[in-house]
């Protein structure tokens, strides 16, 4: 499981955008692995695409359990924390910049539907393959396709709108 705590957060994280949510799911996941590890198949694929599988299910409830609650909250609490990165290769001024880019990618991330951005988070965060993806997400390859495709394209479009240029 240790191996997989990482790449289960970070899915949490990007699709909540918040560190605390994201834990939290992290925990129900590694709680609902072990509760339904009888239930896997290898047959049906890796067990890595499974976890994420079991990631999405809950990503998903949690997202229609808080749905009327991000209805109301202000636009203050739902403004993401912009996480600090040491890097001894970046300068301080790099480093601000890239915290801020990053922080601007998940603010946009948040405003994809879920179905864009769990497409994109898969593919483009992830490095899952098309096929892992599908899986995933129990749809067929090319609805994947159409997905991540929509989603970096309204991804792009939030970016310009919150003034994020390509460099």
């Amino acid at each position: 499981m240790r191996r997989h705590t990482r790449r289960v957060y970070s899915v949490c994280y990007r699709f909540v955008g918040n560190r605390t949510e994201a834990e939290d799911i992290s925990q129900e996941v590694f709680l609902r692995v072990y509760r339904t590890l009888a239930s896997y198949r290898s047959a049906h694929g890796g067990f890595a695409t499974w976890m994420t599988s079991v990631t999405r299910n809950l990503l998903i409830d949690h997202y229609r359990r808080t749905k009327r609650d991000r209805l109301t909250d202000s636009l203050d609490d739902a403004m993401p924390v912009v996480e600090s990165k040491e890097s001894s290769a970046r300068r301080p001024d790099q480093q601000a910049l890239l915290g801020e880019l990053g922080g601007q990618v998940q603010s946009a991330l948040t405003r994809l539907s879920p179905e864009l951005r769990e497409a994109v988070i898969l593919r483009d965060l992830q490095q899952l393959e098309y096929a892992e993806i599908r899986q995933v997400l129990g749809v067929p390859e090319g609805t994947v396709k159409s997905r991540i495709n929509r989603g970096r394209i309204e991804l792009a479009r939030i970016l310009q709108q919150m003034g994020v240029r390509p460099s």
